[in-house]
């Protein structure tokens, strides 16, 4: 059996111990514990401490895809090994990419805003050219949700390796030559320094007038101010941004007011939708550990994910 500690105490801790036992493992004190569920990714200033303090511990379970807080504590601790929620929420957020690029598309976004009857306007998903950037979990459940609406799909990574339901697969380094032909750019990747800002006034003029952007990876993927401009003088037709930089969005800023952008408070994947996919990830490492089976969801801490 594998001693877990499951800390700080917060509203996810409950669940996770749950997920720790019925995985196999006993729940114990940091002071005994060979594993680390971290349950607050709010509160990553608490976690060097701990295992400062804890050094019998040597694996970390993180809650989140995204290890923004913890990057340079995991570069300090090479000899720890760390696994985060990579996949985890993958279903509700490649669900929330289909809301929106048809909220887009169908022009809900100027419907709802609407107080009289008005002119017809959108454009079908049915057909169209989607680009996604990043070919993780999201996009990989994503592509069948899809796939009845016979899209051309173009994934854009690092890795140019053959996705099953995509058309094709091409380098980042070529994203320039398919921005032109995307009706819909949907972001799904992780935030790096190479990845900050890879959507910037020059890839948003490559798109075509009437191309919507669907982002539910980080608000740094896009340069705030360039989309802005974007938005305001008609560049592209839209974008629906799960995420924001800033983020919170402030109630004063300028996105707020266009009627061609949707805004949802990074709501792709809610706690009640994660918790329980969370716990599931939890209890499948624990057996993993267990049975000396590699785990789920290894940091690449070079790659910062």
């Amino acid at each position: 059996m594998v001693k877990v500690a499951v800390e700080p105490d917060c509203w996810r801790r409950e669940s996770l111990v749950a997920a720790v036992e019925g995985g196999g493992g006993e729940v114990v004190g940091p002071d005994t514990a060979e594993v680390l569920v971290w349950a607050e990714p709010a509160r990553a200033d608490l976690l060097p401490p701990m295992l400062d303090e804890n050094p019998n511990i040597d694996w970390v379970q993180l809650p989140y895809a995204g290890i923004e807080p913890f990057v340079e504590m995991l570069r300090s601790r090479p000899h720890l090994t760390w696994t985060c929620g990579k996949g985890v929420y993958a279903s509700p957020v490649a669900e929330h990419v289909l809301a929106l690029a048809l909220a887009g598309f169908r022009a809900i976004n100027t419907y709802s805003r609407a107080n009289r009857w008005s002119d017809p306007e959108g454009r079908n998903l049915f057909g169209a050219k989607v680009t996604i950037l990043g070919g993780g979990g999201i996009t990989e459940e994503l592509l069948p949700l899809l796939a009845p609406f016979g899209c051309e799909v173009t994934v854009v990574r690092n890795q140019v390796l053959p996705i099953e339901g995509a058309d094709q697969v091409v380098d980042s380094s070529d994203l320039h030559d398919v921005l032109p032909g995307s009706d819909l750019l949907v972001l799904a990747l992780a935030l790096t320094p190479e990845t900050t800002g890879i959507i910037g006034k020059q890839e948003l003029a490559l798109l075509p007038e009437h191309a919507w952007i669907v982002n539910v990876a980080r608000g740094g993927h896009i340069v705030t101010g360039d989309l802005v401009e974007a938005l305001q003088e008609g560049v592209i037709g839209g974008a629906a941004l799960d995420v924001t930089d800033p983020e919170p969005l402030p109630d004063d800023h300028p996105l707020w007011g266009f009627g061609n952008c949707i805004i949802t408070p990074h709501i792709g994947n809610t706690p009640e939708m994660g918790l329980p996919l969370l716990a599931q990830r939890v209890s499948d490492n624990v057996r993993r550990r267990i049975a000396g089976s590699p785990l789920i969801g290894p940091v690449d801490v070079d790659r910062g994910y």
